[in-house]
């Protein structure tokens, strides 16, 4: 596989992520966020079914692969979707892009902690520059126009906002670990393999939530373009991305394919701002480009040393 084709699939899947990421704010408005959860991964697994047959050259999955998938399903599937939903139906489109143009700082964080990856101090920059940027964008009264009236109450005696903030990070840090179990687990299985079944540990882990939620829901009160829209974020979510990230990962190392993950939230700010009638206002638009600019410096190579 070249790279440029290693490269675009890179792109495309953290494109996709950003733009399920901000038109999953219709769909939580209508869905509980169980509920949306456990469909999301039931139209996948319709869509992947026939991709969790074992090839006859796949070696033997070994205990260590399993607890990874394990791992990448309950972290980058479970989690991230619960998280990411929450928040969202919090805060706002352009909101959950800033807070998530962290994620290629908190990637190298990740690496140093567990894969024992030096951080030089372009990725300790870029780390503050995306804590500055989120700060920044934290002191920003939200837009009136992107908020309901639920949006601006306090929950549990913190403000909405701030909360489904967090839950953007938390989603932003299962997403960082999502990014380094997939490359441990592309050197011994296919990306469809990959997909498939850490999709289905997703449905396994959703399903008695998902059940609970579906039993109180009225099916006959949503409009069928929401049902297009909840096919293209399960689909985009369980399948698309998933396998276009894996597929980059065979031929990309981890630590550039970081990198791409800046189109996660300026195509969630994108959308949010193009289609979902949100605002960027000048301060946050700074917080923007201060945290876009941390990606640079955190994702950038060094200088390589002359050759003596």
């Amino acid at each position: 596989m070249s790279r440029w084709y290693a490269f675009a699939c890179l792109g495309l899947s953290m494109a996709l992520v950003g733009s399920y990421v901000a038109l999953s704010k219709p769909l939580v408005l209508v869905f509980p966020i169980f509920l949306l959860a456990w469909l999301r991964f039931g139209i996948g697994g319709l869509a992947m079914w026939r991709w969790l047959r074992k090839p006859a050259n796949e070696p033997p999955i070994s205990s260590r692969t399993r607890r990874l998938l394990f791992l990448e399903s309950f972290l980058g599937n479970f989690l991230f979707s619960i998280c990411m939903l929450f928040g969202v139906s919090m805060t706002t489109a352009v909101a959950a892009g800033v807070v998530m143009s962290s994620i290629p700082a908190v990637v190298a964080l990740l690496s140093w902690l567990f894969l024992r990856e030096r951080i030089g101090w372009r990725s300790a920059a870029g780390i503050a520059c995306a804590a500055i940027g989120i700060g920044l964008f934290s002191l920003q009264k939200a837009d009136p126009s992107a908020l309901t009236a639920s949006d601006s109450s306090d929950l549990f005696g913190i403000n909405r906002g701030l909360l489904g903030n967090l839950l953007v990070f938390a989603a932003v840090i299962c997403e960082a670990a999502y990014v380094v179990i997939g490359k441990l687990l592309t050197d011994g299985l296919s990306p469809k393999r990959i997909s498939a079944i850490i999709n289905l540990w997703g449905f396994v882990l959703v399903t008695p939530f998902g059940l609970w939620a579906a039993w109180q829901f009225d099916f006959g009160s949503v409009e069928m373009p929401l049902w297009g829209l909840l096919v293209f974020y399960g689909l985009a979510a369980s399948v698309w991305t998933v396998w276009l990230w894996m597929t980059g990962l065979k031929t990309i190392p981890a630590s550039q394919a970081g990198v791409f993950t800046v189109m996660l939230p300026v195509s969630a700010a994108g959308i949010g701002v193009l289609f979902l009638g949100e605002r960027l206002t000048s301060l946050q638009m700074v917080a923007f480009g201060i945290a876009l600019f941390g990606l640079v410096l955190a994702t950038l190579p060094g200088r390589r040393a002359p050759p003596s």
